[in-house]
């Protein structure tokens, strides 16, 4: 079973992706929270899989919680909820861990199918705020330079799965384009992961977009 934390000030948001969850025969939420603080209390008590935290939270947003949480319980992966149009605090919270978002319209199906990914480690990136997301991120100059040199010593492979990675790909859709398995293309990932310093998938699609391999093709 997936286990869930769901941290939203608003009781009735809360029980309402409780609602959508429980049709999941695989996903079970077993705590809840209404601020920052309790929601880091929480995955500290509780094993938490997935931590679906409010990005607008009382006494810890959901950026501080994110930070806490990747810091104090490693194993849960953070999802932020938010609303269209809150891509600062979006960054924020990619910067402080969290390993993707999601908007708080998403459909029951689309949401079901984030917390497997998130669980599963791939990323959940919202696709209505992803590119406005990713467009705040490209730099110029010396901060340009900089992502370039990060990826300088990636191999022509780790290069275009980073690229494709970037685009939003699955690991599944990455080893369809490149002919190689699934779990080949995990540990290519991986090895990016540890070359660049990234924290996780999302923080690597951000420095693709910055080292301009997306403009590649």
């Amino acid at each position: 079973m997936i286990r869930v934390l769901v941290a939203d000030d608003e009781a009735l948001m809360r029980a309402g992706i409780r609602l959508i969850l429980e049709h999941a025969d695989d996903i079970e939420v077993v705590a809840e929270a209404g601020d920052g603080l309790e929601a880091v209390v929480a995955c500290r008590t509780h094993e938490i899989d997935v931590a679906l935290l409010d990005l607008q939270m009382p006494t810890a947003d959901g950026v501080a919680a994110a930070e806490s949480i990747t810091r104090l319980s490693p194993r849960t992966r953070v999802v932020m909820l938010t609303a269209f149009g809150e891509e600062a605090g979006v960054t924020r919270a990619l910067r402080a861990g969290a390993s993707g978002f999601l908007l708080k319209d998403t459909g029951p199906e689309e949401l079901i199918r984030a917390v497997r990914l998130a669980a599963g480690g791939e990323p959940v990136l919202a696709p209505r705020i992803t590119r406005r997301l990713l467009d705040r991120h490209v730099r110029s100059g010396r901060e340009a330079e900089a992502a370039r040199l990060r990826i300088e010593e990636l191999t022509p492979v780790e290069r275009e799965v980073l690229r494709l990675l970037g685009t939003g790909l699955s690991n599944a859709e990455i080893a369809g384009r490149l002919y190689l398995s699934a779990g080949t293309v995990k540990a290519h990932i991986s090895r990016i992961l540890t070359r660049t310093g990234c924290a996780n998938r999302v923080q690597a699609a951000v420095l693709a977009h910055d080292a301009g391999l997306l403009a590649e093709r």
